[in-house]
């Protein structure tokens, strides 16, 4: 093992020794190398002269560039889009947002967590996380509805074994009852279980309610207390586009971070959706734990490990794109137009919700429980949901998402309101026409 990865392990296990526990193999072994760029990092503190230690090019004392990428990029300065930034994200931008999470999340107060490690997108975070804190044949506890990508990271790529279980209970929300359940039986062969929850949910739209997110800490905490290690993984994508009075308004991450040494909480979230920059690709990894003595230099340790992961896999994320998301939540109009698009997601949300009261399509299909984020779903009653999608598709030029053999994702983040009715008139169409066909 790297001495420095020796460093940092015996830091964490000074201030948690069952984070050490529940680090998998190769985040053990992780650590952030003290060489090219942290002799560059010095060079340029105080190498007054001559500096010919980073690999990029200069000209006439500025970053080599060509003016019509510049001319592209505006007002954003070379050296703060073309260059390299550092494996952590940039610092500005690291602190800008977990001043963020401390606003939005009010719960955090009085709590201390790590500073967040830049990550190229959310889908990067979740890879970064696996690679931290999966080992092949660790169990993660999953939803039934769940995102399809989780599967390639954890299962395809890292070897995990999913394990499933009913997102929502017979009355209608969060079924606590089945993911207590799935944990005492996952706990008879493993005494390291992560749990990933991800509100508002992708693909159903649902996040929990108050009581629903007081249930699941109870959970979680109990569990850990049971003397399992629980890494408690919050993908906080959709973070924000909360749409109902009695919906939590903060992350579980909030609420978790400080319950119980044996409960890592990770905060996966970032300005793709959040801040409608998809394309941007900056997403954050954020820890929180409760920590012996001074938190500092386990978290410290722990971003190190995940930069060198970050290191060794792409690098860094872009600098052009964490540069426009810092100067954007530096503007005055930020919160602004954080609300007025905010407002037209609701909007469409309770349009939906609307349109779907009419007695119509009770023969047709179910509405599965929704209340925030990009997307609902409806559960069909007698077709097949990738017949169907692939018959809306060819006929109608209306597309959805299919998901097993009778649930259709319908995202209307991307519909505008006017067109909500007409989508489902035309689902439900298509839903006769196959009845026809089948007679």
């Amino acid at each position: 093992m790297n001495p420095i990865a020796k460093q940092l392990n015996q830091a964490i296990e000074k201030g948690n020794p069952h984070l050490m526990e529940m680090l998998s193999a190769m985040g053990k072994n992780l650590f952030f190398p003290k060489g090219i760029l942290s002799q560059s990092a010095e060079a340029k503190e105080n190498a007054h002269k001559l500096n010919a230690t980073i690999g990029i090019a200069t000209e006439k004392g500025e970053t080599m560039h060509f003016p019509s990428v510049m001319d592209a990029i505006c007002d954003i300065r070379p050296e703060s889009s073309l260059t390299y930034a550092p494996s952590f994200g940039i610092p500005a931008l690291r602190k800008a947002w977990q001043a963020s999470l401390f606003e939005k999340n009010p719960s955090l107060a009085d709590h201390a967590i790590s500073l967040p490690v830049t990550t190229c997108g959310i889908t990067h975070a979740i890879s970064m996380f696996a690679d931290m804190w999966i080992d092949p044949g660790d169990t993660v506890i999953l939803p039934d509805m769940m995102w399809g990508n989780y599967n390639m990271i954890l299962s395809t790529k890292k070897g995990a074994v999913i394990s499933q279980y009913p997102l929502f209970s017979e009355s209608g929300g969060f079924n606590h009852a089945g993911l207590e359940k799935k944990i005492r039986e996952v706990s008879q062969h493993h005494d390291k279980i992560t749990v990933l929850l991800n509100f508002p949910q992708n693909p159903t739209g649902y996040a929990v309610t108050e009581d629903e997110a007081d249930s699941i800490v109870k959970i979680l905490t109990e569990a850990a207390s049971s003397g399992l290690n629980i890494i408690a993984v919050l993908d906080d994508a959709y973070f924000g586009l909360f749409y109902e009075e009695e919906t939590l308004k903060e992350s579980l991450f909030a609420r978790l971070n400080h319950q119980h040494p044996r409960l890592l909480a990770i905060k996966l979230d970032g300005a793709t959706k959040e801040n409608y920059v998809w394309g941007l690709r900056v997403g954050f990894i954020t820890y929180g734990s409760p920590i012996q003595g001074d938190p500092a230099p386990v978290y410290d340790a722990l971003e190190k490990k995940t930069a060198g992961c970050i290191r060794g896999n792409i690098s860094n994320a872009s600098h052009l794109g964490q540069s426009i998301v810092l100067k954007s939540m530096q503007d005055e109009r930020y919160l602004l137009e954080k609300d007025e698009k905010f407002k037209i997601l609701k909007n469409r949300a309770q349009r939906v919700k609307k349109v779907l009261k009419n007695p119509k399509f009770k023969d047709a299909w179910d509405v599965y429980p929704f209340n925030s984020g990009y997307f609902m779903c409806i559960r069909l009653k007698f077709a097949d949901a990738e017949t169907l999608r692939c018959h809306l598709l060819k006929k109608y030029g209306v597309g959805l998402i299919s998901i097993g053999e009778k649930n259709l994702r319908i995202a209307f983040s991307c519909l505008e309101e006017n067109d909500i009715p007409e989508l489902f008139d035309i689902i439900l169409q298509g839903v006769e026409d196959l009845k026809a066909l089948n007679k």
